[in-house]
């Protein structure tokens, strides 16, 4: 890395005022390789002995699901833009096959990591506490005969051998399935056949090995398969037998121009998704290299996309292990959410109108209850006769939302209901159509947002008529509108009864409904316009506070940074001298600490029980500092491809808590991944004898959350 400038070494000429001098070309770190230390950050929790070892097998399925979707999404748009001959894009110039061989090369090593974990250290583990994930030659005479009935009458009636031969093509292999690639042979001689037969994917992956016995025996169903190939193939010898998994590109394209439909469009496009091409092969470790090869071939892979997995493939399937397993001495603590002070209701209850009038009230989940907070918010509004319209933004929800009840049940009362739901979020394609038509059913007034955007703010507008005015109450939030996750994904929400906040919501919905081209507002930034502007402004603000003599200072937490313009406005930040903190749960193209470049910037990540979602800008202002939240992420996407909304918060009480969180996330004390000016991180987690203290455990007993 070579160092940029010292800090004023701007350059000026005889026409013009200074020209900042230029940064160095290799400031980026790549964001494909920062995004896999980000899942090696998750797999150092399930490596770290102190974490409960349930958890550590969560971690481990975690990181699984995560690869997953790397490879179903990222690893095939570059594959796509490689063999479409399209540029590369981002700050980092790393040409494209340079990019996927430092990918394929990491990833080969995270993997041996992840299964080295499971196999060595949590398997054993686990079995020392009973928990067992047996192999067929472990189990005794009993527990078998009483697995090939459940073989019998469950699995074998769904098994379909499929052949290869020059009457049977090769079969296609469903994304992120298992398979089976077997080979036979007549005993009477001839050469070996090939066959497949898929795992179904509608029995569990771990079968009970007997549910009566104490403890938690199991037996991943593929090995019940591969016992019983003799029935499958009935004559025939099976000579081999080795379990493989497909990954492939599911990114969906819509033409939102051509289309009139959006809907039927994304629906034709989600059929085609399971025939998107492939882009990583997962093989069991123990495959020949006949069998191999004859996969590669079919698939039409190269051979850089091949995984060979020691042990068991697929571990995201632990979280059956995890649920299934009672064992709290082996988890987390529980705990129940607290509800906010602010809103417990005494003897006599009031609503939470009456509360807002008395000011604004920041809700931090999971440490404070989303169901007594943002849930009974649209759930009294939704029953309250005195309210007018609902309006709300539906990115995610739960298969069983209470939140689109509540719409429905206000659309049923006679309400005015609007609901924006993108039905273009990722893997959540399918459940929004479903819920857009539901709520269409029930007299709401559904959109789908502007063409070529994605609505990703987490708005909520309830109108209400008080006397002879009309007052609006807020709720603007980083996190999604789903009940289930606000109890997994560390988010803030602001609800509040202001006037301005009223105004700009009223506004932005115009805009999401209507043909408003509104770009200003009052105390929102909204992209794509005005998210990127805004906080390069405040950031620039920051150094003409330094020059004098003044300080500077910017604090965000956010879960990526690696838009580029961003990045370099925090670099020339940092040559003026302001000071920089940044919590980045993942993906970080900033290189912190380089002498002349960035020597007063600061990142940690912080991970845990919690996924850290929620995204918060603090700006010094010359001792007046402005704290902002919302549902933006310091991404391409976000900034330009997103309708995004922050919302400055002016609230005393709602400041001192971001103000709180911002501080500790950065405390020496607290365990967090730094990362060095080099791209690589380092973990600060105490020792064994005195362990660092976690941030979400010291949030957990701020807010008073109970045992569960």
């Amino acid at each position: 890395m070579r160092p940029a400038p010292a800090a004023g070494a701007d350059r000026a000429d005889d026409t013009g005022p200074a020209v900042p001098a230029p940064l160095p070309e290799d400031r980026f770190l790549n964001r494909e390789l920062s995004w896999l230390d980000f899942n090696a950050r998750v797999l150092a929790l399930a490596e770290d002995p102190r974490t409960p070892l349930l958890e550590r097998a969560k971690f481990l399925a975690i990181f699984a699901s995560n690869l997953d979707e790397f490879f179903m999404v990222r690893i095939a748009g570059l594959k796509r833009r490689l063999q479409a001959g399209l540029p590369v894009r981002g700050g980092h110039q790393l040409p494209l096959r340079a990019q996927l061989d430092l990918i394929a090369a990491k990833t080969v090593d995270l993997v041996a990591r992840h299964a080295g974990c499971f196999v060595g250290d949590v398997l054993p583990k686990l079995a020392a506490e009973g928990i067992h994930i047996f192999r067929w030659a472990d189990l005794d005479a009993a527990e078998r005969e009483r697995l090939r009935t459940y073989f019998r009458q469950h699995i074998f009636p769904v098994l379909t051998p499929l052949a290869v031969d020059p009457a049977h093509p090769f079969p296609y292999i469903s994304n992120r399935s298992l398979n089976l690639a077997v080979t036979v042979r007549d005993p009477d001689g001839g050469s070996e056949l090939f066959a497949r037969v898929k795992v179904p994917n509608n029995v569990p992956r771990f079968v009970r090995v007997n549910p009566d016995q104490p403890g938690v025996r199991f037996l991943p169903v593929e090995d019940l398969i591969s016992v019983h190939l003799g029935q499958l193939f009935s004559g025939m010898q099976v000579v081999e037998c080795h379990l493989f998994r497909v990954t492939r590109n599911a990114e969906v394209e819509v033409d939102e121009d051509r289309d009139e439909d959006l809907l039927q469009a994304l629906e034709r496009e989600l059929a085609r998704r399971r025939f998107g091409p492939p882009v990583r092969l997962e093989v069991a470790a123990s495959i020949s290299d006949h069998v191999l090869d004859l996969l590669v071939r079919e698939l039409d892979m190269d051979s850089q996309d091949v995984l060979r997995v020691p042990g068991l493939l697929n571990l995201a399937a632990l979280w059956q292990i995890y649920e299934e397993s009672d064992r709290p001495d082996l988890k987390d603590r529980p705990f129940v959410p607290a509800t906010h002070p602010r809103l417990v209701e005494g003897e006599v209850p009031r609503s939470v109108f009456a509360t807002l009038r008395d000011g604004d009230i920041l809700v931090h989940h999971p440490y404070h209850s989303f169901a007594t907070s943002v849930q009974r918010f649209i759930e009294q509004a939704a029953a309250d006769p005195d309210v007018l319209a609902i309006k709300q933004t539906l990115y995610r929800t739960s298969g069983d939302s209470p939140i689109v009840d509540a719409l429905i049940d206000a659309a049923a009362a006679g309400k005015q209901v609007v609901v924006l739901v993108e039905v273009k979020a990722r893997f959540d394609e399918v459940a929004n159509i479903g819920w857009a038509r539901m709520l269409e059913r029930a007299g709401c007034h559904v959109v789908y947002g502007l063409v070529g955007l994605k609505t990703h703010c987490k708005t909520a507008l309830v109108v209400r008529q008080e006397g002879n005015q009309i007052r609006r109450y807020c709720h603007i939030g980083t996190g999604n509108y789903h009940p289930k996750t606000a109890r997994l994904y560390e988010d803030f929400g602001m609800l509040t009864a202001d006037p301005e906040v009223g105004a700009d919501l009223t506004d932005l919905f115009n805009v999401l409904t209507g043909y408003s081209r509104q770009t200003a507002y009052r105390r929102l930034l909204v992209a794509p316009q005005g998210i990127r502007h805004g906080l390069i402004e405040r950031i620039e603000r920051e150094v003409a506070h330094t020059r004098p003599g003044m300080p500077g200072l910017v604090q965000f937490k956010v879960n990526s940074l690696v838009d580029e313009k961003i990045v370099d406005a925090l670099y020339r930040a940092s040559q003026a001298g302001v000071h920089i903190d940044l919590v980045i749960r993942g993906m970080c193209t900033l290189r912190p600490g380089v002498p002349g470049l960035s020597e007063n910037i600061r990142v940690r990540s912080i991970l845990g029980r919690f996924l850290e979602h929620s995204r918060i800008f603090r700006f010094g202002n010359n001792g007046d500092a402005e704290f902002w939240m919302g549902s933006a992420d310091l991404m391409h996407r976000n900034l330009d491809r997103r309708v995004e909304a922050l919302v400055r918060v002016t609230d005393p009480v709602a400041r001192a808590e971001l103000d709180h969180v911002l501080t500790a996330s950065m405390s020496p004390e607290v365990a967090a991944f730094e990362l060095a000016a080099d791209g690589s991180w380092h973990r600060r987690a105490g020792t064994a004898e005195t362990p660092s203290p976690h941030l979400q455990e010291m949030l957990l007993r701020r807010a008073g959350g109970t045992p569960g």
